[in-house]
């Protein structure tokens, strides 16, 4: 450029001769051509250019060499909007100007590119200038054009990246140092931590409930060894809101992945994970279903096979009556029986039938317990008339077996507030088990004792034991010991499940204890005290037997003929008129034709069932006023509703007791209210 400079025409501009130049300009100059910076001069009023080899790379073929030695408003017209004030500043005295990365498009190479410069303008001094004394502006220079593009292109990326970290699904920070700095964290890390403040501050400022949990510990180990860590499903206790918000229980899945920087060393730590607390927990209530619906279905199977069990019993347990019936039915038809036989007979039967029925009634009463539908008949009752009403039943098969009995109840009088024949039915139930488990001349002991505000009566024996999971297992349905089945002397695995009941209705419990197989066992059942309030009640007395029931007319439907031809002998043996018919429509006819005060009848019928009959008979005029009775082995709680509803007045299982025919006649002839 100084070549240049020497070989241009000066004469011809208004600076004339360069000998005539002010020494300040020649100074300015000299500086220009002696450095590698691009410099740049505008001098005079006309604002004549120069620039050295440094500066000319950068302005293209179109100004160099054209502009030396021109006025900078023709030069630089397209620009001078931008640049024209500033230039203007510095030649009015009001001081320098600075501009970094400052944007001026220029016309180079053949097009206008967007070209990026940070320079300054600064005043050169000349006394003869007037009036500010400012000569020319001096341009130092330096085109940042790739740095600025390079850094836009960085926050370009820095944008999508942080776009893309904004959007993720997962949660996600960025921590700096060694102090793990928070410089960055994600919309869903705010919602992990409860929308905390973290920018700028360390993970042990921000979030001092971590620190205990070793994630601080785990950030160390990644930033010092330089390897990544990772788990799923990690329990961790996080804020739920703002400092002293109560902690939640959540668990995520993480990575620790350190930072490195160009020359490999760690310098952060990038965080990135995702809640997985309702995946966890709905894991962990599927498991627990899944473990629950195991348990449910090992519970059925062990309920099934109970249930096998208890159907093969039950069968075993209804056909060894039959065989003595049988037999005793036979010497009943032989011509040689004489009356002692005869009379034997009769007695096998009733006791065997006597047998089947408590099976059934057993079976009745749990059925009924579970559904809530046994009344205690309550009333004071001494507890020693209850241990003899127990005896009673139980007394026989002690004796037969040659047992010790020893019975030790305290000297004062103990009253209770219960059903004394419930009762009697527990006691007698643990006497008569305690009998069958224990081998000929064992010893029963009874006893009772009061505690606080409950009395405590123990029945022990020195039989087969139990073993521990079977002191819980005996009182569930069905339930018996495998090492009592050949000692079981008949039962259904039912007694138990029916004491259990019983005592629970009467407000107290059973428990079971033994010392294990061989050693005995104990049945320990508490019962309250009364309270105060009624302690001087006394002891109730038994209601008054009804009295016999005069002669009536009475109809007995049923289509087992043995079933009514001997219910219906039993009741003209007691003085009643008695017509019989076996199915719906004979029936329908004999009342209107006997119109009777009392109909048994049969659910289970032909042509018309029971139902069908008792609401035929309700329809008529004269049949309104009889007594129904429904007479069926059918006993479920809808049964009984059903017969309600078709107009019975009561609802009977089969068999009866013939003895309580009159009773049962007397009750509802007294009362036409239903009754079960």
């Amino acid at each position: 450029m100084g070549a240049l400079m020497r070989a241009h025409d000066w004469r011809s501009t208004p600076l004339g001769s360069p000998q005539t130049w002010p020494q300040t300009l020649r100074t300015a100059l000299r500086l220009l051509l002696n450095t590698g910076h691009p410099m740049y001069i505008w001098w005079g009023p006309e604002l004549l250019c120069f620039y050295n080899d440094a500066y000319r790379l950068s302005i293209g073929p179109e100004r160099h060499p054209g502009s030396l030695g021109q006025p900078a408003r023709a030069v630089w017209a397209e620009i001078w909007d931008v640049i024209g004030p500033q230039i203007e500043q510095v030649m009015t005295g009001k001081g320098a100007t600075w501009h970094e990365n400052q944007l001026i498009p220029i016309s180079r190479y053949g097009r206008l590119e967007e070209v990026y410069w940070t320079y300054s303008y600064g005043p050169i001094d000349d006394d003869t200038a007037v009036p500010f004394g400012v000569g020319g502006v001096l341009v130092v220079c330096t085109e940042t054009t790739q740095q600025v593009l390079s850094e836009q292109r960085m926050r370009s990326a820095e944008g999508r990246w942080r776009a893309l970290f904004d959007q993720a699904p997962s949660f996600m920070c960025v921590l700096d140092g060694p102090e793990h700095r928070f410089e960055y964290a994600n919309p869903r890390y705010h919602d992990l931590i409860g929308h905390r403040e973290v920018m700028g501050r360390t993970v042990m400022d921000a979030l001092p409930e971590v620190a205990p949990q070793g994630f601080v510990e785990l950030l160390d180990r990644v930033y010092t060894s330089g390897e990544s860590y990772s788990a799923t499903s990690a329990p961790v206790m996080l804020p739920g809101g703002l400092h002293d918000a109560p902690l939640k229980q959540r668990y995520v899945d993480f990575v620790f992945q350190p930072i490195r920087d160009a020359d490999g060393r760690v310098t952060g730590v990038f965080v990135e994970g995702s809640d997985v607390t309702d995946r966890v927990l709905t894991s962990t209530a599927l498991a627990e279903s899944e473990a629950r619906f195991r348990a449910l279905a090992e519970a059925l199977r062990e309920t099934d096979r109970r249930k096998d069990e208890f159907l093969a019993i039950l069968a075993h347990e209804l056909r060894n009556p039959l065989a003595p019936v049988r037999n005793a039915a036979r010497v009943l038809r032989a011509e040689t029986a004489d009356a002692t036989m005869r009379e034997w007979a009769t007695t096998v039967i009733d006791r065997q039938i006597q047998a089947m029925s408590g099976l059934l009634d057993d079976l009745l009463d749990v059925s009924r317990i579970k559904r809530g539908q046994i009344t205690l008949h309550k009333q004071r009752t001494s507890l020693s008339s209850v241990v003899d009403a127990s005896l009673e039943v139980s007394r026989p098969l002690i004796e037969a077996r040659k047992h010790a009995l020893t019975i030790s109840l305290p000297l004062q009088p103990i009253e209770l507030d219960i059903d004394p024949l419930r009762l009697s039915q527990v006691l007698s139930n643990l006497l008569t088990n305690a009998a069958k488990y224990m081998d000929v001349g064992g010893r029963i002991e009874v006893r009772a004792r009061v505690e606080a505000a409950e009395v405590c009566i123990t029945v022990r024996d020195h039989g087969i034991g139990l073993e521990p999971e079977s002191l819980t297992a005996i009182f569930d349905m069905f339930s018996q010991v495998k090492t009592a089945l050949d000692r079981s002397e008949g039962g259904l695995g039912i007694g138990l499940a029916l004491v259990r009941g019983l005592v629970a209705l009467h407000g107290g419990r059973i428990e079971a204890w033994s010392e294990g197989l061989g050693r005995g066992s104990e049945f320990r059942v508490w019962l309250p005290m009364p309270s105060q309030a009624t302690a001087g009640a006394g002891i109730t007395s038994p209601p008054p037997s009804q009295k016999a029931v005069a002669p009536h007319r009475i109809l007995v439907v049923d289509d087992n003929r043995d079933s009514a031809q001997s219910l219906g002998f039993l009741l003209e043996h007691s003085g009643h008129a008695v017509r019989l018919a076996h199915d719906g429509e004979e029936a329908l006819r004999a009342a209107r034709d006997f119109q009777p005060d009392i109909a048994f009848l049969d659910i289970g019928l032909p042509k018309l069932d029971g139902y069908e009959l008792a609401r035929a008979i309700r329809s008529e005029a004269w049949g309104e006023r009889i007594l129904l009775f429904a007479l069926t082995g059918w006993g479920h709680e809808d049964d009984r509703r059903r017969a309600r509803g078709a107009g019975f007045n009561a609802h009977l299982t089969k068999p009866i007791d013939p003895d309580r025919i009159d009773t049962l006649v007397a009750e509802h002839l007294s009362s036409r209210a239903w009754r079960d």
